[in-house]
Order: structure tokens, then C-alpha cells, then sequence
């Protein structure tokens, strides 16, 4: 089992045991505020199994039928995750108001706290752990699955807070009104999820500073040719495809060509990992500037 697999079915695992303690932390104590977090935590759930899918799918090799791979699943997963915050935020938004028109004194509230604030710990663990490394897998679902984890701690923190000052002040009417700001954040957070997945989608551009860096291997390893010029990058999930055209000498054989050809893309291989490199080899003719430039 791979590390992105690993970390997927890690995150059901995780997201049903925290569905569970925040579960018995709302069934102990009736808060509004403390079922609304119990409810994100079942997304949390639906969103780790569409990102264990999404893993699996993005790790089948490229075919017939998708010769560039499977890497935008993980991008389809992400929307997904997106898609569900927002839904959750609403099922949060309707207690919320049903609270509102009849608060209610909470039971046994500290024994709750205490279930909800482990689960609020264990719960950001896990998010730091998925973030980190699905940033160094380049796993967008991952990523994902983990900044929503990180604004569920958030918000369980907000909760806990909400919760203490109903129980000290006697305004039980802080409990649903906590539970409308729970879901306020919410609905942001899952607006970030789906618009920073969309621009996977969209074919975007790598970011400027490994931008940066492809430019820097083709002219450290293109030596023989006369330039490079046309740049075009993107990404999809793990994968970074990089094209560009290849000026050489007209007297130039094509043994000698290829020779370069693979010496650059061996070169981007080590410097940019899972990279998907294609050279377009052009006549001397073709070219636009003197010496190995990267034009865009």
C-alpha cells in the first residue's frame, strides 16, 4: 500500500472515531453548538472516503483512453469535499435556528467538553500530518482533506469556547448562536476548498518558483542546442507536465538531438519528481532568440 493510500484510510479511521467522541459529547450535554461540529464531523468521514477513492483512481496508470493519466481525480475529489462542507453548513444553519427559537440548559456540559476536546486533539494531529504530507506527495485531495480537518479544529475551539460562556453566564442562547458562526466558517472554508481545486481543473500553471527552476534545468542541460523556446507547464494532482520546443543546429543528426532530448528530460526527472517532460525538436530556422532562452 502506497503513502497516499496509507494516509487515506487513515483519515476514515480517524474521521469515524472523532464522529463518534463528538457523537457522545453532543448526546451527553444537548448543545446546539456541539451537534453542529458532530455534524461536520460526519463530512469529515464522506470527505476521507472521496479522497481514498480519488487516491486509488489517480494511482492507475496512464491508457487508450486517458493517455495523460488519472491525476485529476484527486481535483474532482477536492470539489467534491467542497461541495459537502457547504451542505453541512446548512443541515448546522437550520439547528442553529430551531435553537434559537427554544435555547435550552445544557447537561452535564464539562464531561462533554472533555469527550469533544480529545476529539478536537486528535483531530489536529491528524490535519498537521495530512497537510504536511500531502503537500510533499502533491496530492491535492490530501491537501484538502486536511485544511477542512484544520477549520474543524478551528471551529470545535470556537465551540468549546461558546460553550464555557453559556455555562457561565446562563445565556443559553449563546450555544445556537455559536452554532451559526460554526457554520458561517464553515461555508468559507468549504468555498476555499473548491475554488483552490477548480484551478486544478483548469490546467493552471505551476508556481512561479518551480517555474523558475524548469527554466534553470533546460538551460543547465540543454548544452548543443540552439535554444528553447514556448514554454507551457501544468499540473494534475502528483504529476507536473512540462512542454517546450527545442531549437538545433540544421546540421545537427537526430542521435544528437535525442541525445539532448534525454539528457534534459533525465535532468527534470531528478529535479522535479512524477514531471512528464515533451520536446518538440525544431531546424535552426525556428529560432527566436541566440543562446538557450525560455520564452513563454
Amino acid at each position: 500500500m502506497n503513502t497516499k493510500l496509507q494516509l487515506a484510510v487513515g483519515s476514515l479511521i480517524i474521521g469515524a472515531v472523532v464522529l463518534a467522541l463528538k457523537t457522545l459529547a453532543w448526546w451527553l450535554t444537548g448543545s446546539v453548538a456541539l451537534l453542529s461540529d458532530a455534524l461536520e464531523s460526519t463530512v469529515n468521514l464522506g470527505t476521507a472516503f472521496a479522497a481514498l477513492v480519488a487516491v486509488q483512481v489517480a494511482a492507475i496508470p496512464a491508457d487508450s483512453q486517458h493517455p495523460f493519466g488519472h491525476h485529476k481525480a484527486e481535483y474532482f475529489s477536492a470539489v467534491l469535499e467542497g461541495v459537502m462542507i457547504c451542505v453541512a453548513a446548512l443541515f448546522i444553519l437550520n439547528e442553529a435556528w430551531e435553537g434559537l427559537q427554544a435555547p435550552t440548559v445544557l447537561e452535564a456540559p464539562l464531561e462533554g467538553l472533555a469527550v469533544n476536546g480529545f476529539a478536537t486533539a486528535l483531530n489536529g494531529l491528524w490535519a498537521f500530518l495530512l497537510v504536511r504530507r500531502g503537500r510533499a506527495l502533491k496530492s491535492p485531495a490530501l491537501v484538502a482533506d486536511g485544511k477542512h480537518l484544520w477549520t474543524d479544529v478551528v471551529t470545535s475551539a470556537g465551540v468549546a469556547v461558546g460553550v464555557l460562556l453559556a455555562l457561565m453566564t446562563g445565556w443559553w442562547l449563546l450555544d445556537p448562536l455559536m452554532a451559526m458562526l460554526v457554520a458561517a466558517n464553515i461555508l468559507w472554508s468549504g468555498w476555499r476548498v473548491m475554488s483552490s481545486s477548480l484551478s486544478g481543473l483548469l490546467d493552471e500553471s505551476v508556481p512561479e518558483n518551480e517555474l523558475v527552476r524548469i527554466r534553470e534545468v533546460i538551460a543547465e542541460n540543454a548544452d548543443g542546442a540552439v535554444e528553447a523556446h514556448d514554454l507551457r507547464t501544468r499540473h494534475a494532482g502528483s504529476a507536473t507536465f512540462v512542454e517546450f520546443h527545442l531549437v538545433v543546429p540544421g546540421e545537427m543528426t537526430v542521435f544528437d538531438a535525442h541525445e539532448i532530448c534525454d539528457r534534459v528530460e533525465q535532468a527534470m526527472h531528478d529535479a522535479v519528481p512524477e514531471s512528464r517532460v515533451t520536446i518538440h525538436v525544431e531546424p535552426e530556422h525556428k529560432s527566436k532568440h541566440q543562446g538557450i532562452v525560455v520564452l513563454d
